[in-house]
């Protein structure tokens, strides 16, 4: 493939819900530009986009591939983008880097979750949209019901491009409302097409929405609106409805509307002409990037003469090393090139760069600006990073990732796997930034952080394949923690002899709690109470560290225990015999009695929600947060039909928020927590914990 100008590169995404054909399209598309020899197929895991294990055993995208193509005097590189909502990840990171994205729908389905959430991150990243409403050679298929349920959910710019003859077995090709002729579908389904006059029975109707598409594309100009108004259709050339229909489609008023069939190859020659013709090419798009060695920002052309700059939006990690795959913003990069990784501000050798094709590499003398290009083996670069020179050293904006809600703990098989684990994440994290990995202190299980349950078991699957690291991924312990309520007082004496020298300590101390505070740093405040000199002072740490003991023990649940105040106000000593251990031995009983009779309370941690679902699941979620034992603190309007639902809910009944929203909503809801505080188990609920506490002690003699 021939080197092109940013003004001949256009980086499309392609996106939709799971199931609407976006893989097959990709495919399609690669096949009518004679990139491959012929298609692959989804069922047998033999496409191009979809050459990962996970995906072949799947059927399904659950990372995104780079698939570049050349169209007439054009390059094309799509981005094939997984649908399902758990692998979002992806998305955003191919929404940073395309010039327009295609959004797919099925003819039959209409607009779905998966579509939802790309134009979302469309509008969010100011990206030009197109649709290509697929499979209408599918049974039930309506390309006019569909259209109109675009324009009702997502915007009414929506507007056909063209319009089908025929649907289902009946589906013969496409009118084009632009150029008023119709495209047959080839026999050979090789993406050719048969151009012919438009079917008299079907003038009417093609007219009727030729109108509609030229008063959208004249609305853009008031030079072009003043023609149609003065000699209607007829009166605007074809080059005046394309540069009409650029301007339009650049600045989100028109968002035309493709259709074929993917897997018939029907509409694919088109919809790439589409692309070519009226999404702006990578030479259009000013670069903004931060000066490190200033702080000032600026904008730089996408051209090859600017200081080079690029970033970093997939890493692949295995055994092997790294692949980074990168798209240039300005300049241009070579081989045998040092760059600066502008996050460690160290610099990393380059000793080829490849052009990539699905899982095929093709090593290239140079990537030029606006074009997306992998390097191999650089040691410390990663998603998101940026590369620059160490002349010019610069900071492009970042991905913005979606929050990971999902929290799940990490067991590891064995002793081995334990020992390979920390390794094994960090690369995984390499790959997937939306991971995140954390340590509860109290339970001291290792936490795994993502976007669902299947996000996180395709990151266990690839550990083992591709690092041979065995885990579970399981809910984590809540946890929880005690206090006490009261005030009391206990005294123990500690008494041993073994026959040689003894252990003596009596030690008597008062309990009461703290106020509850978050920002308080050591759960126990320790006062030594003692008068006339009863127990010597020295032996005051090794009493207040046996109630350390205690506390981190808990007294039901095996919790720790926060807020007390423990204050020693009497005791005896032995002139031989007491012994540091022996105090600390009598301070940890003492205190175990005394909270015992404080009134000991067992606390869960209470989480902040912020809930936003389209508006008739708003009721919903609220009855289903009563039974959760929430609190709905709010409610308002979220705009574009959602609603906004913040609320109170204790951890243990929200652990599986995540999966039970996408439940309940379709696919439509999101949700955010962020830790509050702690509040008092309810007391039908507590039995049920110290029960599973001694349950576990039992498990574990």
């Amino acid at each position: 493939m021939r080197a092109y100008g940013p003004e001949r590169i256009h980086n499309i995404g392609i996106f939709g819900h799971l199931g609407s054909g976006k893989t097959t399209l990709a495919e399609a598309m690669l096949m009518t530009a004679h990139a491959i020899p012929r298609m692959g197929r989804v069922e047998d895991g033999s496409t191009t986009s979809d050459y990962d294990p996970d995906e072949a055993r799947r059927g399904i995208s659950v990372s995104l591939s780079v698939l570049p193509l050349e169209w007439h005097d054009d390059k094309v590189n799509l981005i094939d983008a997984p649908g399902f909502a758990d692998f979002a990840g992806d998305m955003a990171a191919a929404m940073r880097v395309i010039d327009g994205a295609v959004i797919v729908l099925d003819a039959s389905a209409g607009v779905e979750v998966g579509t939802e959430i790309a134009w979302e991150m469309a509008v969010q990243n100011k990206i030009p949209r197109l649709i290509f409403v697929n499979k209408l050679d599918r049974d039930n298929a309506n390309f006019y019901r569909t259209i109109e349920h675009a324009r009702e959910v997502l915007d009414a710019a929506v507007i056909p491009m063209q319009i089908p003859i025929g649907t289902g077995k009946d589906f013969q090709g496409l009118i084009s409302l632009r150029q008023q002729r119709a495209w047959l579908v080839s026999p050979q389904h090789d993406g050719g097409f048969v151009e012919a006059d438009v079917p008299a029975e079907m003038n009417e109707l093609m007219h009727e929405w030729r109108t509609a598409l030229i008063d959208k594309i004249a609305a853009t100009n008031d030079h072009l609106i003043e023609r149609y108004l003065e000699g209607g259709e007829d009166a605007l050339t074809l080059d005046e409805l394309l540069i009409g229909l650029r301007t339009g489609i650049a600045d989100g008023s028109i968002v035309p509307a493709f259709c074929g069939s993917a897997s018939e190859v029907a509409g694919i020659a088109q919809l790439l002409n589409g692309i070519v013709d009226s999404i702006p090419s990578a030479a259009r798009k000013l670069v903004h990037v931060t000066d490190l060695n200033t702080g000032a920002d600026f904008t730089l052309n996408a051209a090859s003469s600017e200081p080079f700059s690029a970033l970093v939006f997939k890493t692949v990690s295995d055994t092997y090393g790294r692949l980074s795959f990168f798209r240039v913003y300005s300049g241009q990069l070579h081989g045998n090139t040092n760059l600066l990784n502008s996050r460690t501000r160290k610099e990393e050798r380059v000793a080829h760069v490849y052009s990539v094709r699905g899982k095929d590499q093709t090593e290239v003398e140079v990537v030029g600006a606006g074009d997306i290009g992998v390097i191999t083996k650089l040691v410390e670069t990663a998603t998101n990073d940026t590369l620059s020179t160490a002349a010019h050293p610069l900071q492009l904006d970042p991905i913005s990732f979606p929050a990971a809600p999902f929290v799940a703990t990490v067991k590891p098989h064995s002793r081995a796997d334990l020992d390979k684990l920390g390794v094994a994440l960090g690369r995984m994290i390499e790959e997937d930034p939306v991971l995140r990995t954390d340590r509860d202190h109290q339970t001291g299980e290792t936490l795994l952080i993502g976007l669902g349950e299947s996000h996180l078991s395709i990151i266990a699957e690839r550990m083992k394949r591709k690092f041979d690291v065995s885990i579970d991924i399981e809910l984590p312990r809540i946890p929880y923690r005690e206090t006490i309520r009261g005030h009391a007082e206990a005294q123990y004496r500690h008494k041993k002899q073994t026959g040689g020298a003894g252990q003596f300590a009596d030690v008597s101390l008062r309990v009461e709690p703290l106020e509850p505070d978050l920002s308080r740093e050591d759960p126990l405040e320790f006062v030594n109470a003692v008068v006339g000199g009863v127990i010597s002072r020295g032996f005051m740490p090794a009493i207040e560290k046996g109630v350390r003991e205690a506390m981190a023990e808990g007294i039901l649940s095996g919790c720790p225990l926060l807020d007390v105040r423990v204050a020693v106000f009497d005791g005896k000593e032995h002139p031989v015999d007491s012994k540091e251990i022996a105090f600390k031995s009598a301070g940890k009983e003492a205190f175990k009695l005394a909270a015992a009779k404080a009134h000991p309370a067992i606390t869960e941690p209470i989480y902040h929600m912020e809930i936003i679902v389209p508006d008739q699941f708003a009721g919903d979620i609220m009855s289903d947060m009563s039974t959760r034992r929430g609190r709905v603190q709010g409610m308002l309007p979220a705009g574009n039909g959602k609603t906004t639902i913040t609320a109170q809910a204790p951890l243990a009944e929200i652990q599986r928020y995540a999966t039970d929203l996408k439940g309940m909503t379709q696919g439509r809801g999101r949700f955010s927590v962020a830790f509050e505080h702690y509040e008092d188990v309810p007391p039908h609920l507590v039995d049920g914990i110290i029960a599973a506490h001694k349950k576990e002690v039992e498990a574990a003699h």
